[in-house]
Order: C-alpha cells, then structure tokens, then sequence
C-alpha cells in the first residue's frame, strides 16, 4: 500500500473520530446505529480500512452530519479512492486476487459460486497464503499484507444488513493445499461459517450431475457488478448482460446444492477423510 493512500485513510478516519466525539457517541453506539460491525468502525477510523459508499453514508447518517459535513467526508473517501486508482500496485491487487475483496466491501447481497477454489471470504489465513502465493508478481512481504487484508475483510460477514450466499462443487473441499492439517483448519472454519444468519453456504455433492459444467468461479455483487475469475487474473464486469448471464447461472448452481443439516453432514465426513489422510502422512 502507497504512503499516499496510508495518510489519506488515516485523515479520513481521524475526521470520522473526531465527529463522532462531538457527537458524543462510543464506537460501539456509532456501528449499532449505523447497523455496521464495531469492528468496522475501529478499523476505519484507525486507518486501517477503506469503508464503502454505503458504509460512509450509514455512518454520516447515525452522527447525524449535516448535508456540507457529509459532502466533506466524502470528498476524503474519493481522495483514499484516487490513490488506490494512481498507486504502484506493489502488492499486486488484480493478479493476486484482490478484486473480489474490493467487490465484496460495499455489496449487501454477495453470491459466489467456486469449482475449484474456496470463496475469498471463507479462506483461512493459511489456506489464503497458499492462494496469494501462486501469484508472480508477489514477494513474501507483500504476500503476508495481501493475507491480512483478505482476512480483515471477512469481517463483512458479520455485520447485520448483510447476506452471503456460497455455493461450491465438492471438489472445491478435495482440492487441498499444504497439509491435510491446513483443510482440517479450513472445514472446521466453513463449519462454522455456515452457522451465521447471514450467511448460506451450499455445496454440489458429487453423486449429483451439475446443471452446467463450470469453467470458472464468479461473485456477483448486489446487481451491479460480478467479478470472473481465471489465469492470470480476475476481471470485473458491469455489462448487464453478463450480470443477468451469471445471476442465472449462479441460481441453477444453487438449486442443484445442498444447504443445512445436509452440507454440515458432508463437511464433517470430509473432515473424517482428511483425519485419516493426516494420521497416513504422520505414521
């Protein structure tokens, strides 16, 4: 990440503090007006995160800002969002697959639908390190910030507001990185994902056919944009026709999973699978 954006995330962050002192307000009373995580709150006025429009615009609303505040803080959110655009790139964003992370900060409704790779929201830090490590253009500094960013943005899914549905073909949880012991850590993870309210997690097994044969992951973003995942990179879209492409697709996947009881069944026997594949390795 460039100096540039640093200071300008934490001028805005420092401005959001400040009004929310003269409000009067904790963080915590801030995010549960704004109906955002406190986590969020924290982050953003440390620096530490770059909020959406809509995340901005809660806040603005909850401190009751006035209509020239408002246009203030938003001129610093556009001037974080400058930077990012004009930046090095270093950390290489689009090729290690930070575009669906930036995708996902401002949607209310995300689908994601993968058939080899674990959705971004759902990894864990070590499985993402595996992730961001087929990248070329990252070094071993710039994989662990690209790490910490990902997993600092599964903070999403736990704010109220929100929904996140997954759907994955079985292969996606047989198709490991590392040690057997990283997916035990990873299954145990979407397990307890799959508890959230805000969240629906799907899984194609592999005694079902497949309404299409998938060639790609995608995450649609509300309506408005989806991100197509492949070599090298990812691509987003905005064109209505591939959103109205994949939001079709997208629903003919999910009706060929199975959610609940039934996915819960399937991670635990997974999980059995890969116990005996660590206790093979470790004799």
């Amino acid at each position: 990440m460039g100096s540039e954006r640093r200071e300008r995330m934490r001028v805005l962050g420092a401005r959001l503090r400040a009004l929310r002192a003269d409000a009067g307000l904790t963080g915590a009373a801030l995010a549960e007006r704004a109906g955002v995580g406190q986590p969020t709150v924290s982050k953003v006025e440390n620096g530490r995160m770059v909020p959406s429009l809509d995340v901005l615009d809660r806040l603005s609303r909850a401190l009751g800002l006035d209509g020239s505040t408002t246009g203030e803080v938003r001129e610093l959110l556009a001037a974080v969002e400058a930077a990012v655009e004009a930046g090095s790139g270093s950390e290489g964003d689009v090729s290690a697959g930070l575009v669906v992370d930036e995708a996902v900060r401002g949607a209310r409704l995300v689908r994601s639908f993968q058939c080899v790779v674990l959705p971004a929201m759902l990894q864990s830090a070590e499985y993402a390190r595996h992730v961001f490590l087929t990248s070329p253009d990252l070094d071993a500094g710039a994989v662990g910030r690209a790490v910490a960013a990902r997993v600092e943005r599964q903070s999403l899914l736990y704010e109220p507001g929100r929904e996140s549905v997954f759907v994955l073909t079985e292969a996606v949880l047989r198709t490991w990185p590392g040690a057997p012991s990283l997916m035990l850590a990873q299954l145990d993870r979407l397990l307890a994902v799959e508890s959230l309210e805000t969240v629906r997690l799907g899984v194609i097994p592999w005694r079902r056919p497949v309404p299409v044969l998938p060639r790609l992951g995608f995450t649609l973003c509300d309506d408005r944009s989806v991100v197509l995942e492949g070599f090298p990179g990812e691509r987003l879209s905005n064109e209505a026709g591939d959103l109205a492409r994949y939001a079709e697709l997208f629903g003919q996947f999910e009706g060929a999973a199975v959610f609940g009881g039934e996915v819960r069944e399937l991670l635990m026997q997974v999980m059995g699978e890969f116990r005996e594949l660590e206790a093979a390795v470790t004799r």
